[in-house]
């Protein structure tokens, strides 16, 4: 059934809208699927290239400004750089693994039950995991300049709390997830089916600009694979004193998204209180 909507004069057809089942809890069998194996995979060298990428682009940066203050990509160059593979990589792997990439965004998603206890670990384990091989990439071809230049490992920046590197956290990973549950939310793909959008570019511009808000206080986290990557290859204290930002942050900003848009944006609340209200009628 499709129904016509007149928009400003020329008519456009919306779809019909039926929200899609929450993911069980536990669903051992998925196990059994190749295409769950297929998912973990495309994770793993989704976040290696994340990295390897990214923090070559650090480096690389800090290396060409040691010598010339006005060499380099500079602050904008590296919000472009974490943007722009975001972007290409959840284009690239949306469609297999749903373009995760990143702890936070999964935890955000496991919250909404988008996807089940066992995919969401799973997803995590790849993740951190292919960020510590897409720096230890960066480390073999670049030894000298990876431990000279910092590893691209994130910190507090100086002058700053502990406490502020903690908001900057919550608040930088709450624009992203908020921004992934909104491109990719299927009631709005099919009520505006008529406007083509393509989820990874603002997902991508969301890390963009979170990136050029958040590189003088924490270097940008709002992702802990990415910090936990480039702690393990680092391996300096330093890389260590306030990881645990990097890990609290992005997921109570995750939870916060999360719960915004289901609950509030999406009435969960109020359909749940609805569902219960009709129960206790019944008796």
């Amino acid at each position: 059934m499709v129904k016509d909507v007149e928009v400003g004069g020329p008519e456009f057809t919306t779809k019909d809208y039926q929200d899609p089942p929450p993911a069980p809890l536990i669903d051992p069998e998925e196990l059994t699927k190749w295409s769950f194996y297929r998912a973990i995979i495309a994770e793993f060298v989704a976040t290696l290239l994340f990295l390897y990428i990214t923090v070559l682009t650090v480096i690389g940066y800090k290396s060409q400004s040691a010598t010339d203050e006005c060499g380099g990509v500079g602050i904008l160059g590296i919000a472009w750089a974490f943007g722009g593979m975001i972007f290409v990589l959840v284009y690239c792997t949306a469609g297999i693994s749903g373009g995760h990439i990143n702890p936070a965004v999964t935890f955000g998603l496991f919250l909404a039950r988008k996807v089940s206890l066992i995919r969401a670990i799973m997803y995590m384990v790849a993740q951190c995991v292919g960020a510590i091989c897409g720096c230890g990439l960066v480390k073999a071809f670049q030894r000298a300049y990876y431990v000279r230049y910092g590893g691209g490992a994130n910190e507090l920046g100086d002058g700053y709390s502990t406490g502020t590197g903690l908001a900057a956290e919550i608040i930088g990973t709450f624009v992203l997830v908020y921004t992934v549950f909104s491109a990719t939310d299927p009631k709005r793909s099919a009520r505006d089916s008529h406007v083509p959008v393509l989820a990874p570019l603002p997902i991508g511009f969301a890390v963009f600009m979170v990136h050029l808000a958040t590189i003088p206080i924490t270097g940008t986290g709002i992702n802990p694979a990415r910090s936990f990557g480039a702690a393990v290859i680092y391996g300096k204290d330093k890389a260590w004193d306030d990881q645990w930002i990097f890990w609290a942050g992005p997921f109570i900003g995750a939870a916060i998204a999360a719960l915004y848009h289901q609950y509030i944006l999406r009435a969960g609340a109020v359909k749940a209180l609805g569902s219960f209200r009709s129960s206790a009628s019944a008796y």
